[in-house]
């Protein structure tokens, strides 16, 4: 990726997102649904290998993180503590002539209205807070109001005790969550980047006191690194402190991991050292003690907590922007040029792994595919493709970030071999199909 936004880039990868089965608009024969997505057969996977790489990261391949699952609803109790019920706010304003709402901290000139380019037309700004209220039970009334959680790290504080006390650790260290969270962003927009339902990846990792800036500087500098192992260049990557005037109510120091999306630098992950705001506000609203007892120095302490918070939806939609790839090659089979768009995609993050592609839809073809594929299914997420021009289909797992595609042609039926054809060089192996699972596993490494 270049070092300057590319505009033109966004519009190419919203296509292809739609074209290829990405992300569809939610609710679309009704019109659609401002600000939602579902993602389809491609982006599903996708968007579970962008959690998984992470979970492998920041559980699986530690001692000193566990996971847990809270809840989505909770009572106006737990947020009145963490104090989103006052602080949860953005600034609001209405075009008195256009009558559109906008975000006032969000607009490039203060003074005209994005929409119909009227000056001087805003109300005085005014908060918003951004939590979405519903009410449990069959009768609606104050004492059955409920929120949908507007970020994960709450139900890791809820439990601090409960998995402290069951887990065996002690701090340092760290609980970690995937899941839904929801906000009634006032300009929601970029396509995936800003939405009202989207999926969070947090960490809450519990530290003493003394060690919190170590451990605050630690965590920014692993977590900038996840994205660059994944394969997103590092000068399309920048870790940007806050300023004082930006920093959470509950926060002494965040900074941002940030990409080079379409629109300019925009935050991927934010990495905050919440100190012990969190613990000491449940402890003093629902009465129950939440330090820990450090049996060798003798002290009770609350502990600071370190929070690596990343938007899974949006992280997918960075591992797509830096991904993609537009080249003209020579057209496979003819020599002659053609253009090829591909996304150059970790595997790890990859939807696909292998794409298994008999070279035509004749039955004595298809029993080898559809043993090949069979030998691969257990190992690796594959695509089944058998119809269209071989060339084409190439195009298409180009298209899917597909590393390999296996070929089998009617040289298989006496050779027993396969064509392995690389999604980045276009390099083609014959390899016999008693070799092609080792052959793909050293490639892969999964």
């Amino acid at each position: 990726m270049p070092a300057a936004p590319d505009p033109a880039l966004f519009d190419k990868v919203v296509n292809l997102c739609k074209r290829r089965g990405f992300v569809f608009p939610s609710a679309e024969i009704y019109g659609g649904f401002r600000s939602t997505y579902d993602y389809g057969p491609v982006g599903v996977l996708l968007l579970r290998n962008v959690k998984d790489a992470w979970w492998r990261s920041m559980v699986q391949l530690r001692h000193d993180v566990v996971g847990i699952d809270a809840a989505i609803l909770s009572p106006p109790a737990i947020w009145e503590a963490s104090g989103h019920l006052t602080n949860f706010t953005d600034p609001l304003v209405d075009c008195r002539v256009c009558r559109e709402r906008f975000r006032f901290d969000k607009l490039e000139d203060p003074e005209v209205c994005p929409n119909c380019g009227a000056e001087h037309s805003f109300t005085e700004a005014r908060r918003f807070n951004l939590m979405f209220k519903t009410y449990a039970g069959p009768v609606e009334g104050a004492g059955a109001e409920v929120y949908l959680r507007p970020e994960t790290a709450q139900g890791m504080f809820v439990n601090f005790k409960n998995v402290l006390e069951t887990s065996r650790k002690r701090p340092p260290f760290g609980i970690a969550q995937i899941g839904k969270s929801f906000r009634n962003e006032i300009t929601p927009g970029n396509f995936v980047f800003r939405t009202r339902e989207f999926e969070q990846m947090e960490m809450e990792y519990f530290v003493p006191p003394a060690e919190a800036d170590r451990w605050y500087e630690y965590w920014c500098q692993t977590r900038l690194q996840w994205y660059v192992d994944l394969g997103i260049p590092a000068d399309s990557l920048r870790l940007r402190a806050h300023d004082a005037d930006e920093l959470s109510h509950y926060s002494t120091g965040t900074s941002d991991v940030e990409f080079l999306f379409p629109w300019g630098w925009d935050e991927l992950e934010g990495i905050a050292n919440r100190t012990d705001y969190d613990l000491r506000q449940h402890e003093e609203h629902s009465g129950e003690r939440l330090e820990y007892f450090d049996q060798a120095a003798g002290e009770r302490y609350l502990p600071y907590v370190i929070e690596p918070a990343a938007g899974a939806t949006r992280t997918a939609m960075a591992f797509l922007m830096a991904a993609y790839d537009e080249e003209e090659v020579a057209r496979e089979g003819q020599g002659q040029g053609e253009p090829r768009t591909v996304l150059r995609f970790h595997p790890r993050i990859a939807p696909y792994k292998v794409a298994v592609l008999p070279l035509s839809k004749k039955p004595e073809l298809q029993e080898p595919a559809i043993d090949v594929l069979s030998r691969l299914q257990p190992h690796f997420m594959c695509d089944y493709d058998e119809t269209q021009a071989i060339g084409r289909r190439y195009r298409r797992q180009d298209e899917l970030g597909t590393p390999y595609c296996v070929t089998i042609d009617f040289d298989t039926l006496t050779d027993k071999a396969v064509t392995v054809r690389d999604r980045d060089s276009m390099a083609q192996d014959r390899v016999p199909i008693e070799g092609l699972l080792e052959h793909l596993q050293a490639r892969l490494d999964l």
